[in-house]
């Protein structure tokens, strides 16, 4: 642990509030460091017998992978600034390259180190695979976005904003990009939320459109760092615990048989509408309606099988399930191990997850030229909420010291790590 993150022990000073986080993942972790940072007596509740939520470690067919494969970017400003607070070295924890979406036979669009917006322009320049008229449309439609704030009608979908631009170019990079940042096919996804996501990239300095890929277990990238943090600090972690019941107690809350003088949920939507459907029914509603889109990867095997890049981008269709995929050996697994990952993978998941694994073989061996074989298959079913024109998102305030966080709530990011860290932290701070 790094002098940030003794730091949050040292210097505390206590306000005599007792504050609870249900929920150990992304956002509730923020929350409660956060509220540890200010001074609260902090108890954080997990149902699960480990931290983490959606994006941690798991140890399956006797290897410690992911539940699933996470970029980040460098625009999220908050996580980055949380892992190092609870003594992360970023530097050792990821792959760090400017952006690209590169396919297996080269062409793809690969930025140069620098400003993301020169970046943008010059690799839309270079790169061979499109016609000259191709590139000047995407060149002519990214300046149109910027020049008007990179805002656009809500009613918008993705595919709607782009229908102008050549087939190539949708293909290509915007439906790649759009199932990556938003899990939802460019049919039915948000496009301003779309354009907000391109905006941070390009526009939040040099650095903020670089991908970072972990290559140590997203465990290690908060989780458990985050306990370690928590636990020095004398917050209470109690795990595997379910919060069954929460109900008014005067200016606080009573969760089951516990007073606590503020609460943030940060659980899954579905949990926190249970808990607040009495409490809050508007707001239950809200977060009830939510409609989500799975993920799925398929990790498989191969002698020798190696990528020439730690990612790259896949031609998907209705025989092809992936859209990237990892080379987790590059990344600090196994060798020959490569995770496929499936976005916008309700089809796959109706068909079945025998189907979803023997398409995605077929896949590899054509884009690839290798033969791999099966190792685990795994289905977040409930990973992101579809992020469709003019969602409505639960608030942030549920009642009087009563808040929920996570990446659902209101907030200009899709289902990000990102969107659950500024959530968690802004719940917290609420209270202030």
């Amino acid at each position: 642990m790094d002098r940030d993150a003794h730091q949050l022990a040292r210097t505390l000073v206590t306000t005599g509030k007792r504050l609870a986080v249900v929920g150990g993942g992304w956002a509730g972790l923020a929350a409660a460091i956060e509220g540890t940072r200010l001074g609260h007596h902090v108890t954080l509740f997990e149902m699960a017998p480990q931290l983490g939520g959606r994006s941690r470690g798991v140890e399956l067919a006797g290897m410690a992978l992911d539940n699933g494969q996470h970029i980040l970017i460098g625009a999220y400003a908050d996580t980055l600034a949380l892992m190092r607070g609870v003594g992360v070295d970023l530097s050792e924890a990821f792959v760090r390259t400017p952006l690209r979406v590169t396919y297996p036979d080269g062409t793809g669009l690969q930025l140069a180190p620098g400003a993301p917006l020169l970046a943008f322009g010059g690799a839309v320049l270079r790169q061979r695979g499109w016609r000259v008229g191709e590139r000047v449309a995407l060149l002519a439609a990214a300046a149109t976005w910027a020049a008007r704030g990179f805002r656009c009608d809500p009613s918008l979908t993705v595919a709607a904003l782009t229908h102008r631009l050549p087939r190539a170019i949708r293909d290509d990079l915007i439906n790649p990009l759009c199932v990556a940042a938003l899990n939802t096919p460019a049919a039915e996804a948000s496009a301003s939320v779309f354009l907000r996501v391109l905006k941070d990239a390009l526009f939040s300095g040099p650095g903020s459109a670089d991908l970072l890929l972990p290559r140590i277990s997203l465990s290690e990238l908060l989780p458990v760092p985050a306990q370690r943090c928590l636990l020095d600090a004398g917050a209470s972690l109690r795990m595997p615990c379910r919060v069954e019941t929460l109900t008014a107690d005067g200016a606080g809350w009573r969760l089951d048989s516990e007073r606590f003088d503020r609460v943030v949920l940060a659980t899954t939507p579905v949990e926190a509408a249970r808990l607040a459907r009495e409490i809050a029914p508007d707001w239950s509603r809200c977060a009830a309606s939510l409609r989500y889109e799975p993920i799925v990867t398929v990790y498989l095997q191969g002698d020798g099988a190696r990528l020439s890049e730690p990612m790259l981008a896949l031609r998907a269709d209705d025989d092809s399930p992936a859209q990237f995929v990892f080379d987790r050996s590059q990344l600090g697994a196994r060798a020959g191990l490569l995770a496929f990952v499936i976005s916008g993978a309700q089809a796959w998941v109706e068909r079945g997850m025998e189907a979803a694994t023997q398409a995605t073989i077929a896949q590899a061996r054509v884009a690839l030229g290798l033969s791999l074989t099966p190792v685990q298959t795994l289905t977040e079913k409930r990973a992101t909420f579809r992020c469709t024109p003019g969602l409505q998102r639960p608030p942030t305030r549920v009642a009087e010291n009563l808040h929920a966080a996570g990446d659902y709530v209101v907030g200009p990011y899709p289902a990000t790590l990102e969107g659950a860290v500024r959530s968690g932290t802004a719940a917290a701070v609420a209270f202030e």
